[in-house]
């Protein structure tokens, strides 16, 4: 897993961008002869053009000046290499795919649930391949790796799973949002037990997530040294409002959070969990989901936010449909242009202003195939 090794898939993307480099070698008519018959190819093979080329079209398209930008990775779930290496492949394609992002983002965030089961295993797995990635990683903690021992895994390699931290004039801050109420210990249930309780999407012994009131009580410490025209980041793995309760796409004390966060001029909250792209707006707080590298959800039945314009239904014999990494520019104003990178087909971004105006300005386009 050391940073010489290439997926499969990365090659493939390398030996179709050479192909197009030397396309620019051509005199004009034959490029325009060339490129017409490739690009017949790449359409019907479903093919789309490099995200990083798309990324700068949208920033020139947007006007605004960028303060600096982050990329994301998110939702691996690693079981033991030996038990399943399709979601290694996974997370090692998400690696290159940040890696090739020119220019480099400033930092990458892990965005939760690197492992399935918590198990060491998995997470010193998850660990070793994001050493890999080319800028520095801000890790952020999932149900998936937490339950089996309640962190302590997670602290040893990865540190606090609360902290904060400023960067280049915007206020950042990391929760634990999965913490649940004990419904284990009445039960005798064994740390496996626990953890396969949790792991299950729609269980209902287990409580709802929340941040709990020592949590709180720390957010509203650190908030109180930071100036309310600082633009706030939040980075949580359950979304920090009241998504669909019976999957567990919730965060019980999700309100009190809000109320913390409320008296900043500009604040973002990016959020896991959900595998799918998201988009909510609450008063002054805009919510981003993330996408995952190891399979995608489909949309509730109910309670998805307004603002959400649904990517297309997944292709279920793909193993990478619907999924993806993702890149976040924040704007001189604090706002931010969220790109969804998702893999085997085009791009899709969210941009402020469509949050800003409620909807009204810049929409996504729709899909043609409606989720499940």
């Amino acid at each position: 897993m050391g940073k010489g090794y290439k997926s499969i898939e990365t090659k493939y993307y390398e030996e179709r961008a050479a192909f197009f480099d030397e396309l620019g070698k051509l005199d004009r008519r034959a490029f325009l002869r060339v490129a017409g018959i490739s690009a017949g190819i790449a359409a019907g093979m479903g093919l789309v053009t490099p995200q990083s080329f798309q990324l700068v079209r949208v920033a020139e398209a947007q006007g605004s000046k960028q303060r600096f930008s982050f990329a994301y990775i998110s939702d691996t779930h690693l079981y033991k290499k030996e038990l399943n290496d399709r979601f290694v492949r996974s997370i090692l394609r998400a690696v290159d795919d940040v890696n090739a992002l020119d220019p480099q983002p400033d930092f990458v965030l892990f965005g939760g649930d690197l492992a399935q089961l918590g198990q060491a295993e998995e997470l010193k797995l998850g660990a070793e391949i994001l050493k890999a990635v080319k800028a520095p990683v801000k890790m952020m903690v999932g149900e998936h790796d937490w339950f089996l021992d309640m962190g302590e895994k997670w602290r040893e390699l990865f540190g606090a799973p609360t902290y904060s931290f400023d960067h280049k004039g915007v206020h950042f801050v990391v929760l634990n949002s999965i913490l649940e109420k004990d419904f284990w210990t009445e039960r005798g249930y064994t740390p496996m037990e626990r953890m396969k309780v949790v792991a299950g999407l729609d269980n209902a012994i287990q409580s709802r997530f929340e941040v709990g009131a020592e949590q709180r009580k720390w957010l509203e410490q650190d908030l109180a040294k930071v100036d309310k025209k600082t633009p706030l980041i939040v980075f949580s793995h359950s979304p920090l409002y009241k998504y669909y309760r019976p999957w567990n796409f919730w965060t019980d004390d999700a309100d009190e959070v809000q109320a913390l966060l409320r008296p900043f001029n500009q604040v973002t909250v990016i959020h896991g969990h959900t595998h799918q792209v998201l988009t909510n707006r609450i008063g002054n707080i805009d919510f981003h989901g993330m996408l995952s590298t190891a399979w995608p959800w489909p949309y509730a039945p109910e309670g998805l936010p307004s603002l959400t314009v649904q990517m297309n239904r997944p292709d279920p014999f793909s193993n990478f449909d619907g999924m993806g990494t993702g890149r976040i520019d924040v704007l001189a104003a604090g706002a931010v242009d969220k790109l969804y990178r998702l893999w085997d087909r085009a791009p899709m971004n969210v941009r402020a202003s469509y949050l800003a105006s409620n909807g009204k300005k810049d929409a996504p386009p729709r899909p043609k195939l409606p989720s499940y």
